[in-house]
């Protein structure tokens, strides 16, 4: 049977790399294939060539047979292409019908005929079991929604094989496992999916072949029975990776930390903290572990001075900081890799070398009173720039420019390369490769062991479990149990987090 897509030696050169270096793998009708490698290891750029973001220097493309010319997205949807980016192309403030057609409008006359568009977006959702209200704002859905609407937008526009870069990367558990259960009946009636994820467990459970590049090549193709998480690991990084934390007992002094009856309002100003209180002891990681949206967010602005609380305190080593402004925070020894690295932890316009001081610019040895001195900044970005490995042709390279996991390396290079008595740490590893966690994950445990309280929140549960020395449970806007580690199983944790347990103890009760 002639596969449905074939890619042929295509290369791809961006000044002072070689991003995809004769690439060739085939996509068979009903199928499922991943793709596996590190940030930078041209996993996107294959696919924005598909797409027609890029085009390729060399090599050819084949669809069902057919060698075919892809210039503009516009030529891949013409071929049936389909693609779902890591940070969705969708407009908050229209609703799912109104995204969906954007570009294709199904009109009555001079008039858009939404009423139709939205029967056939909802025939669409039941049809793929994608369910998604036609007339609901799109700004207003869960993120696990919105990538339903990014999917149904291309069945919408008839693609056959669909592009899925990073689906998971802003999921619950609970949400990847319910997008795992739509690509099978995608494939199931007839689609095909190229499957982009650092998530080795995910590739297991759901791929059919499985490429790994590397640097930009082709180390091999294979399929779940035939290989495990550590030889994947091997052929994504070219070294033997360690998939577990290795850490020892916590050398617990006073608490750097103490959040006391906290309050506050998300931003459709409905209360979404409802009297938080704890504490993080120098020395000790305290895990935040939850399904998101239920004021993990909210809680991690509102201690780094992003979000104003409306009632309550924040006190950092005895002194109240409630309400204080982000600089207040990192001047006081706290530092802060945020959840969207994007919106908050970078400038994307500005080059590396100045995303890397852009809270301490003002401080020596990159000031001297009012001027800043240019030379300290390069040296410090060289310097950064090797010891965490952030892949990039230059260090004057706009942040924007760069993989999304190298973004998240430049944030915890600016983080942790000064004295930290306060590390909040909101899903570091989010869209990282497997060496890159094991590096943030060493660092994480570094700055404790360097006697810093850490304030880990994750969406990951087997993160959670593997760094926290203790675990607290955010449901609805409050912290409803702190576990010891020891105590802390899977299935206790999954109760709480779902409201499960504490119901139940509270009926008792």
């Amino acid at each position: 049977m002639t596969p449905v897509l074939q890619v042929r030696d295509i290369t791809k050169r961006f000044p002072g790399v070689l991003a995809n270096d004769h690439i060739s793998f085939t996509l068979e009708k009903g199928e499922i294939h991943a793709f596996l490698g590190e940030n930078g290891a041209g996993k996107s750029t294959l696919m924005n060539i598909l797409y027609g973001l890029y085009s390729q220097d060399e090599g050819e493309i084949f669809i069902n047979g057919q060698k075919v010319e892809i210039k503009e997205p516009r030529d891949a949807i013409g071929q049936g292409i389909g693609m779902v980016h890591q940070h969705f192309q969708l407009v908050a403030p229209l609703t799912v019908t109104e995204n969906m057609i954007l570009g294709s409008e199904v009109t009555y006359g001079p008039f858009l005929d939404r009423r139709k568009a939205a029967a056939q977006i909802r025939a669409l959702s039941e049809q793929y079991g994608l369910h998604v209200e036609p007339n609901a704002v799109v700004g207003k859905l869960p993120v696990g929604v919105q990538q339903r609407v990014e999917i149904l937008k291309m069945l919408y526009r008839e693609a056959d094989i669909l592009i899925l870069d990073e689906p998971t990367a802003v999921l619950t558990p609970q949400e990847a496992d319910e997008l795992f259960v739509v690509m099978r009946s995608l494939v199931g009636q007839g689609k095909s999916i190229i499957f982009i994820t650092h998530k080795l467990k995910e590739v297991l459970a759901v791929a059919d072949h499985i490429t790994v590049l590397r640097a930009g090549k082709v180390v091999g193709t294979t399929t779940p029975e035939e290989s495990d998480e550590l030889q994947l690991a091997a052929m994504m990084v070219g070294r033997e990776v360690t998939l577990t934390v290795a850490k020892g007992v916590s050398a617990v002094e006073g608490p750097v930390l103490q959040v006391k009856n906290l309050y506050a309002l998300d931003d459709r100003f409905q209360e979404m903290l409802n009297g938080v209180s704890f504490e993080v002891c120098a020395g000790e990681i305290l895990g935040v572990a939850g399904v998101q949206g239920n004021g993990q967010t909210e809680l991690v602005e509102v201690i780094t001075g992003l979000r104003q609380a409306t009632n309550g305190q924040v006190l950092l080593l005895g002194q109240d900081v409630t309400n204080a402004s982000p600089r207040v925070f990192t001047e006081a020894g706290t530092a802060h890799i945020p959840e969207d690295r994007q919106k908050d932890g970078l400038v994307l316009n500005y080059p590396i070398l100045d995303n890397l001081v852009l809270n301490t610019y003002y401080l020596p040895p990159f000031a001297k009173g009012v001027l800043i001195d240019e030379e300290a900044i390069v040296e410090n970005a060289q310097e950064l720039v090797k010891t965490f490995d952030v892949r990039t042709p230059s260090i004057y390279l706009p942040a924007g420019k760069l993989s999304g996991g190298n973004q998240q390396k430049v944030i915890v290079a600016r983080e942790l390369s000064r004295p930290v008595k306060l590390l909040v740490a909101a899903q570091p590893t989010r869209g990282l490769d497997v060496g890159s966690i094991e590096f943030i994950h060493s660092e994480i445990i570094e700055m404790r062991d360097q006697g810093a309280a850490v304030l880990l929140v994750s969406a990951e549960l087997d993160e959670i479990m593997a760094l926290s020395d203790r675990i607290a449970v955010m449901f609805e806007g409050r912290m409803v149990e702190t576990l010891d580690r020891e105590e802390a199983t899977r299935e206790r944790l999954g109760l709480l987090m779902a409201g499960s347990e504490q119901n139940s103890i509270e009926k008792v009760a």
